[in-house]
């Protein structure tokens, strides 16, 4: 902590006890008043006009913190030089105004505290407290205060009820004004059954220590010592008093009269001397410029000293001019670290919680998917159950179509034999007719060619058949419909049968013309008649065999027969025409 933080401290308690309305402002003429005290109590030169002019009357209005701080800085901190002044002066000003306004000891006289020792409290409350405004000592600097009190009376603090006691507070876990300490301390909560004068001695022992920064080493090293003369060579017993820099001596304990100091640095050493001249526990401070001898009262007093003295040398020799603030840094640091690790753990504890949550989430969703999953599977199986009874029921329903198609099958290739029997035995008669048909060659061409365009068929036919063989493989699901069209093909074939009928009664009715005819024609040749006879008997006998052909080979599909058998005529016709032509 460097002279400015400490020095604001105590303004800052300065300033808002003048804040008479707890509005963050002071009055102008306060504030002047404040500050020419500052500059008597700093040993500042006084700057009139330049406190007149900066708190002139002509700007209306208190002056806030803020306001203050600048002047503050420039005419005041910037020109105090440490060690030019006298801080317990300044601190008891500062004190002088905060007090009349805050502090509230017991009206009774009961206070624990006397008045003196309220402000030494105070003070060692400024050096203790953090660094942030509003001023308040953390609870772990409030129980090492407490601590280094108790153990200054050699008694031991209570630390479940210092931590009750800070628990009852609304802002105890923060930390405690300095009022609230005082309070705390002036309850006696803490201090039962001590009278003043022990609490006293207990506050002024630390207050050395730690403001004073009087080293100590076992015991408060503050005592009288025998101390050899420069010139005289005589000896003197003398109050000794030792700080980090410095190990001054007094006439008497009350410090009135100062008979010298020595200035310690890190060139400086301590030795321990032999007995002589009647005096025992004996050692010597030598420094670059004298070496001072003393004489102690026993042996330990003279170790205690010896080693505060070689600690104040260190410390020096380690660039460090108060050994209470570089511990207050390093219990601050500590805090610190243990804030880190607190917070740094909290969010680990935060971090495991949010990560056993997702856990315990995951989890309950991976059940959920598993209980999913074994729906699934459930509904899985029985899926496949069912797929499976219907692809066996399909299945049966198939091989029955099955076997019906092949018994239909067989039996169409067993009426396919007969009709391929009876078209041999037409083909044997076609070849006799074309024997005949010697002397009618473009008829017996037709006919020819009538039987290849038949045969032609036949081959188309047989290709139908297989091809029909194969979709009866692949739709076997059309039972129904393969049913219902063989029954539509036998109505077909009823009708071409009834057609067949009619053609052949036109024919009939043809042949009675001819025989009309031939009758009227008895003077045609005889050979030419039965010519004529006979060729009229095949043509009959060739389409008869052509209708019997149509029949058998016509593919099994709706409406197809009745065109082939009119194609057939058609055939026919050309030569019917001729041959009648060849009549006439």
């Amino acid at each position: 902590m460097d002279l400015r933080a400490e020095l604001l401290k105590s303004i800052w308690y300065a300033f808002t006890a003048l804040d008479v309305e707890k509005s963050g402002k002071v009055s102008k003429s306060q504030l002047k008043v404040l500050s020419h005290n500052l500059y008597t109590v700093l040993c500042i030169p006084h700057d009139p006009v330049a406190l007149e002019e900066h708190f002139r009357d002509d700007d209306d209005g208190p002056v806030s913190s803020q306001g203050y701080m600048p002047y503050l800085n420039k005419y005041i901190l910037d020109k105090v030089e440490e060690g030019a002044f006298v801080k317990e002066n300044f601190d008891e000003l500062c004190w002088t105004l905060t007090a009349k306004k805050n502090y509230k000891p017991d009206r009774n006289g009961n206070s624990v505290v006397s008045h003196q020792d309220a402000f030494k409290l105070w003070c060692l409350f400024n050096f203790l407290s953090e660094d942030k405004y509003p001023l308040v000592m953390v609870p772990d600097e409030v129980e090492y205060l407490l601590k280094k009190i108790c153990t200054a009376m050699n008694v031991e603090l209570n630390c479940c009820e210092l931590e009750d006691y800070l628990s009852q507070e609304p802002q105890g876990q923060a930390g405690l004004t300095v009022w609230q300490f005082l309070d705390m301390v002036n309850s006696g909560r803490f201090l039962r059954g001590i009278d003043q004068e022990a609490v006293s001695m207990a506050v002024e022992e630390v207050y050395q220590e730690v403001i004073e920064d009087v080293l100590k080493q076992a015991r408060s090293l503050r005592g009288y010592l025998w101390k050899r003369g420069q010139l005289r060579r005589n000896w003197s017993e003398r109050w000794f008093m030792l700080k980090p820099s410095v190990l001054s001596y007094y006439m008497s304990e009350e410090r009135k009269e100062k008979k010298g100091s020595i200035a310690l640095d890190k060139h400086c050493c301590v030795e321990v001397l032999p007995d002589r001249d009647g005096k025992r526990c004996m050692f010597c401070v030598k420094t670059s410029s004298r070496t001072y001898e003393m004489s102690a009262s026993d042996t330990r007093q003279r170790q205690e000293w010896t080693l505060a003295i070689q600690t104040a040398i260190r410390l020096q020799a380690e660039g460090k001019k108060s050994l209470h603030k570089d511990l207050k840094q390093k219990r601050r640091e500590q805090r610190e670290q243990r804030e880190q690790r607190k917070a740094a753990k909290e969010e680990e504890t935060q971090r495991l919680k949010q990560l056993q949550e997702e856990k315990e989430r995951k989890l309950q969703e991976l059940e959920l998917l598993k209980e999913a999953q074994r729906q699934a599977e459930i509904l899985l199986q029985e899926e496949e159950q069912r797929r499976r009874q219907q692809h066996e029921e399909m299945q049966r329903t198939l091989e029955i179509q099955l076997q019906e198609a092949e018994q239909a099958r067989a039996s169409m290739q067993a009426e396919m034999v007969l009709k391929e029997a009876e078209a041999e035995r037409q083909r044997k008669r076609i070849l006799e007719l074309e024997a005949m048909q010697e002397r009618l060659q473009e008829a017996l061409q037709q006919e020819v060619k009538a039987r290849q365009d038949e045969e032609a068929v036949r081959y188309a036919q047989a290709r139908l058949l297989a091809e029909e063989e194969e979709k009866l493989k692949q739709l076997m699901k059309l039972k129904e419909e393969q049913e219902e069209y063989i029954i539509k093909t036998q109505r077909e074939k009823q009708v071409l049968k009834q057609e067949m009928e009619n053609k052949n009664k036109c024919l009939e009715e043809a042949q009675k013309q001819l025989e009309e005819v031939r009758v009227n024609r008895q003077r045609v040749d005889q050979d030419v008649m039965a010519a004529q006879r006979k060729l009229r008997q095949a043509s009959t006998n060739v389409k008869h065999w052509n209708v019997q052909m149509n029949r058998l080979m016509h593919p099994i599909g709706p409406g197809d027969k009745r065109t082939n058998v009119s194609g057939v005529f058609a055939g026919y016709q050309p030569l019917l025409s001729r041959r009648d032509s060849s009549l006439k």
